[in-house]
């Protein structure tokens, strides 16, 4: 059984917002693949942050 890792983001939300002038954009897989590192990314120094500051909540601020 080949177990597949869970994604963090959904593929048809940002094939919806890849426009431009109104028009669809297509998006290849590699893109999806580079934004699902750059959330991690993100989600891992915003949650430092928040430590830092002697929170257990990650905020908006954090980013």
């Amino acid at each position: 059984m080949i177990k597949m890792a869970k994604s963090m983001i959904v593929k048809s939300q940002v094939r919806e917002h890849a426009k431009f002038d109104g028009k669809d954009l297509s998006v290849s897989e590699e893109f999806y693949s580079a934004l699902e590192e750059k959330v991690k990314n993100l989600i891992g120094d915003a949650s430092k942050r928040a430590k830092l500051n002697s929170r257990n909540t990650v905020m908006a601020r954090d980013l």
